[in-house]
Order: structure tokens, then sequence, then C-alpha cells
């Protein structure tokens, strides 16, 4: 089972579209009005194995505020203001696939941050950090950017998200916290980094696919009705995406070292996908399957890009220093 789950995993980029072409097919032959009961337990599903990996110990670390102050920066101040006037501009008549862009856009880092920095030979403890506070910071931040950006053209239920990030969010960032504890007591920090941790992201990938495949059955009769709807959120996620690698790139390159730097991409490239379909599918009702819709499909994107940017990392940054070799001591004849 975990070898199964570690593939789904590694290749989300494929298999993202086929739970997308699976809730498709269901929703088209059956009746997806029952699936909603699931949604709460797939969003736990979700987002509670993410939180156990979450070194929390990290962040009172000190030596990078700069990094971490301009990265956050870029996450609250330009991007989400990207992605609402790329909604406003493009989806004017449909406010809420407004919403579900804003919601790509307001929610930064998350594990695979993480894991692309390290993957790119970049400041994986920056990137640590950056996912603990951009994850807290995004949620408290996300009702009140939904309220002031987007509480004229629909119903932005604040309580109601508040409530809901409350529970997708803080409940099981305490209990990912407490089973993190427990497992290091009775297996050992050892163990559990070799055997344990590497675990709970796969489980997080199961409750991602099945979000997806609820979001997209709950829409079918509206995305076969219009096949070119997909094709359409392709758009503003591109350009989203391409001017945030942009703009990332280009701060990083004047103002960091090469780690620092790739940190920073990584940490205000990557959103938080899981959280934002979590409220998408909680908070908004009946609503929140059209809204989670282009979340669903900026998972692609986010996937692909960021893979091909580590491939070009070392031409933007130059290539990592190579750690000279210990050399052993000669032994005594």
């Amino acid at each position: 089972m975990w070898k199964i789950l570690a593939v789904l995993q590694k290749h989300l980029v494929w298999s993202i579209p086929a739970a997308m072409i699976l809730g498709l097919l269901y929703g088209m032959v059956m009746d997806p009005t029952p699936l909603r009961a699931l949604i709460t337990p797939l969003t736990f599903l979700m987002v509670y194995p993410m939180m156990v990996t979450l070194n929390l110990k990290e962040v009172v670390t000190g030596g990078d505020t700069r990094l971490q102050v301009v990265t956050q920066v870029l996450n609250f101040g330009v991007i989400p203001f990207l992605g609402f006037g790329m909604g406003q501009l493009l989806f004017a008549d449909r406010p809420l696939i407004a919403v579900g862009l804003l919601l790509t856009a307001l929610l930064p880092t998350s594990g695979m941050t993480i894991s692309w920095t390290g993957f790119a030979k970049g400041n994986v403890t920056a990137a640590v950090k950056m996912t603990v506070i951009g994850l807290v910071l995004g949620s408290l931040a996300t009702p009140l950017y939904l309220k002031l950006l987007m509480g004229t053209a629909v119903d932005v239920p604040l309580g109601e998200i508040f409530s809901q990030i409350l529970l997708i969010v803080f409940l099981p960032m305490v209990a990912g916290f407490l089973t993190q504890r427990a497992l290091v007591k009775v297996y050992g920090a050892p163990r559990y980094n070799a055997e344990w941790k590497p675990r709970f992201p796969t489980i997080s990938t199961l409750g991602v696919l099945g979000i997806v495949f609820t979001a997209i059955a709950t829409k079918a009769t509206t995305i076969v009705g219009n096949p070119a709807l997909l094709l359409l959120l392709l758009v503003p996620l591109l350009l989203l995406y391409g001017v945030n690698f942009l703009l990332s790139t280009l701060v990083g390159k004047l103002f960091f070292a090469r780690g620092d730097a790739i940190a920073l991409v990584y940490g205000s490239v990557m959103r938080n996908l899981s959280i934002a379909l979590a409220v998408a599918m909680t908070a908004f009702g009946k609503a929140g399957a059209e809204i989670a819709l282009i979340i669903a499909v900026a998972y692609i994107i986010q996937v692909q890009a960021a893979a091909w940017y580590v491939k070009f990392t070392d031409r933007i940054f130059g290539a990592a220093a190579q750690q000279k070799p210990v050399t052993q001591p000669a032994k005594a004849s």
C-alpha cells in the first residue's frame, strides 16, 4: 500500500488528472450528492498527515529574518492582488471562479516547498520555516482577504471560514505535533525520520485525490455542458505561476545567495492547494465545487512547473558548491 501511495505522490502530474477524469465519469453516470458527506473525512486525511511532518521548532531559529520577511511580503503583499486582478479581468461574470483563483494565490507554501527546495539544493532549513510561517499567516489572512476583495461579489461566510480553518489547519496542527512527539518517543528520532515521516505525505496525497475527485464529480454536468471551461481555467493559472516564478527569481537573484534564493522561489511560488481546496469545499457549501474547480487544475500546473524549475536551477543561480571529500589520514606503517 505504501508503495502505491508513494507512486501516486511522485506522479501527481498524472494522478491528479486521473482523479479528475474518474470524477467526471462518476458525476455523469451517478448522483454525486452523497459524496459531500466524504468532504470532512477527506479534508482531515489531506491536512493532518502534512502537519505530522512539520518541525515547528525551526520557526524560532534566527539568522534569516530578511529572507523570511521578503518571502512573506511577496506572499501577502503581491501574489494575492495579482490573483485578484486576474480574476476580475478574466472572470468578472463568474465570481466563484474568481474566488477560487484568489484562494489559490492566498495560501502559500506546502510540504512540497521543502521537497522542491531540497531537490534544487537550496536552503531547506529556511524553506521549513517559510512553510510554517506561511501556513499560519495564510490561515489567519485568508478570511480577511476574501471578505475585503470578494465580499461585494459573492457571499463570503467570514465566520464559517474562520471556524473551518480552525478545524482544518490549527486542530490538525496540534494533533500532528502530538503525533510526531509520540512517534519519536516510541520509536526514537532516527527511526521516525527514516521510517514514519516519509509515509505521512503519501497519506495526504490520498486525501487530495479524493477531494479532487469529489469536486469534479459534483461539477460534472457543468464541465460536460462547457468542455472548454477547463482550458479557459489554464490561462490565468499559467499567468499567475509564470509571473510568480519570474518575480521571485529576480528578487532572489538580485538580493540573496543561491540557497536562500531557491528557498524564496519555492516559498513564494508553491501554493497550499490542499488547504485552499479544503476551505472551498467546506466553507462555501454547494458553491464550493465551482470554486474548487480552478484549484484542482492548479495542481497540474504547480507540480509540472516546480519540476521543470529544478532542471533549470543551475542555469539561473549557478551550480551548487560541491563539498570537498574528507581525506582519510594515512595509516602508520
